[in-house]
C-alpha cells in the first residue's frame, strides 16, 4: 500500500524522496525492519495473550531431557510469524504482482490449516490434531492452485537466453538485447515466454524443461506440459511443509533454519528477477520475480524476530500454525523463481529429517514381519531427537545443524557457477 502511496506522491506532487519507494533493495530493507520489529513487540503481547487464554503445549512423555519442563509453554505463536509476514508484504509489495499474490494465498491458506490443527490439539483436547488425511488434502489443493497458476497465467513467464560469442555479436538481430562480457554475450529473447523450465544443479546448460518428460507423446507435447508440471508442484510443497514440521521439535531448530533457507532464497529471486545479474551468472531471467525480495524479507524478518522468544529455553512454540506455513512458503517461493531442484541441498535439514522418520518407520516395519519384534535404526526420530537420546543438549544440536544449514546454503549459491 506504502508503495502505492509515495509512487501516487511523487508522480502528482513531486515529494522529495518518494521515488525511492521505486527501488526493491529500499523497500526489501524496510520490510525487513518491520517484521522484525512486529515479530518483537506484538510477539510479546501475543505470548501473554495466549498464556491467558491457557494455549499450552501438551508435552509427551518420550524419555527426553528438559522435555517435561516444556509442558504448558505457550503454542499456536505461528500466529506472529504470520503477522509479520503478511503486515510488511501489504505496506511494501506491489500487490498486483502474480508472485506476491501466489506467496501471501500460500501463507494464509497453510497458516489455516496449521491453525486448526492446533486449535483441535489444546481446545479440544485432542493430541492427535486434524487428521492426516485433510492435512494432506489441504496441501495438495494448494498444489492445485499453485501449479495451475504458474502455468497458466500470463503474468508468469521468462525471458529465454541465447549465448553466442563476442564475434558475432554485430551479427545480431534487433529482437535481443544483449550484454557483452569478456568472452561470450548473453542475448535474451525481447520477448518472454511461457516456459515449464527450470533450474538443474551440476548440468552444464542449467536447465531442464519438464515438458520434456512427455515429448513421446508426439510434436504437441507442449501443451500438455501441465500434466507433469503440477502433480511435481503438489509433491515438493507437501514435502517441504512436511519437512519443516517434522523439523520443528526443539528450541529454535525450525525457526533458525527456515531464516537461513529464506536469506538464500532472497539472493537466488534477486539474480533471477535482474537482467544484468542473471546475464552475469548465465541462469534464466525471470521478469516480475524480483518483487519476491519484498516478500522474503518479510520471512526473515519474522523468523529472525520470533526467534527472540523461541529460542532456548522457548518462550513460546509456533505449533503447527508456523511451522506448516513456513515449509509451503519455501517450496512455493523456490518453485516461482525456478529453483525448486535445489531444494534437496538447500533443505538438506528438511530432507534428512523427513527420511529419519520414513527410514525409521519402514526399517521397524519390515523388522517386526520378518523377526516378530520392531528393531530401529536411530534411537529415535526424527534426527534432532536422535542426538537428544545420546545426551547431546538441544542448544548444541540446534547450533550444528544451524551450520550445516549455512554450509548448504553457501553451496546452493555456488551451484549457480558450477556446471
Amino acid at each position: 500500500m506504502l508503495y502505492y502511496l509515495f509512487g501516487y506522491l511523487h508522480k502528482e506532487f513531486g515529494m522529495p524522496g518518494a521515488g525511492v519507494f521505486q527501488y526493491i533493495s529500499f523497500r526489501a530493507a524496510l520490510a525487513l525492519i518491520t517484521s522484525l520489529l512486529i515479530s518483537l513487540v506484538f510477539g510479546k503481547q501475543i505470548i501473554n495473550m495466549l498464556r491467558k487464554k491457557q494455549v499450552g503445549e501438551t508435552v509427551r512423555e518420550l524419555g527426553l531431557t528438559g522435555q517435561k519442563e516444556k509442558s504448558g509453554t505457550p503454542t499456536m505463536g505461528g500466529l506472529i510469524i504470520l503477522a509479520a509476514i503478511l503486515i510488511p508484504t501489504l505496506l511494501f509489495a506491489r500487490l498486483v504482482n502474480v508472485y506476491v499474490i501466489i506467496m501471501i494465498v500460500t501463507t494464509v491458506w497453510l497458516g489455516i490449516i496449521g491453525f486448526i490443527d492446533d486449535y483441535i490439539k489444546v481446545f479440544k483436547k485432542d493430541k492427535e490434531g486434524l487428521a492426516g488425511r485433510f492435512k494432506i488434502l489441504g496441501q495438495v489443493g494448494l498444489g492445485l492452485i499453485i501449479g495451475f497458476t504458474l502455468y497458466f497465467n500470463k503474468y508468469v513467464v521468462v525471458k529465454e537466453k541465447i549465448n553466442v560469442s563476442s564475434i558475432q555479436v554485430e551479427h545480431r538481430s534487433s529482437n535481443v538485447i544483449e550484454d557483452v562480457r569478456q568472452n561470450e554475450t548473453a542475448l535474451y529473447a525481447k520477448q518472454a515466454v511461457k516456459s515449464t523450465t527450470t533450474t538443474i544443479p551440476f548440468y552444464k546448460n542449467h536447465e531442464f524443461d519438464y515438458a520434456k518428460l512427455i515429448s513421446w507423446i508426439g510434436p504437441n507435447y507442449r501443451k500438455y506440459a501441465w500434466i507433469v508440471f503440477v502433480p511435481i508442484v503438489i509433491f515438493i510443497i507437501t514435502a517441504v511443509s512436511n519437512g519443516a514440521n517434522i523439523t520443528d521439535g526443539i528450541d529454535g531448530l525450525a525457526t533458525g533454519t527456515s531464516a537461513i533457507i529464506g536469506a538464500t532464497l532472497g539472493i537466488l529471486a534477486y539474480v533471477s528477477g535482474n537482467t544484468v545479474f542473471a546475464n552475469y551468472l548465465n541462469i534464466m531471467y525471470i521478469p516480475y520475480a524480483g518483487e519476491l525480495v519484498i516478500f522474503i524479507a518479510c520471512f526473515v524478518g519474522a523468523c529472525v524476530g520470533f526467534l527472540w522468544y523461541n529460542a532456548y529455553p522457548a518462550q513460546v512454540f509456533m505449533g503447527d500454525t508456523g511451522s506448516l506455513a513456513l515449509g509451503g512458503i519455501i517450496a512455493t517461493f523456490a518453485i516461482a523463481i525456478r529453483k525448486e531442484l535445489l531444494i534437496p541441498i538447500l533443505c538438506g535439514i528438511f530432507l534428512v529429517e523427513n527420511l529419519s522418520v520414513m527410514m525409521q518407520v519402514s526399517y521397524f516395519k519390515y523388522t517386526k514381519k520378518k523377526y516378530g519384534e520392531g528393531r530401529r535404526i536411530f534411537k529415535m526420530s526424527p534426527l534432532h531427537h536422535h542426538y537428544q537420546k545420546l545426551g547431546y543438549h538441544e542448544s548444541k544440536i540446534v547450533s550444528r545443524f544451524w551450520i550445516l544449514g549455512i554450509m548448504l546454503a553457501v553451496l546452493t549459491v555456488v551451484t549457480l557457477k558450477l556446471r
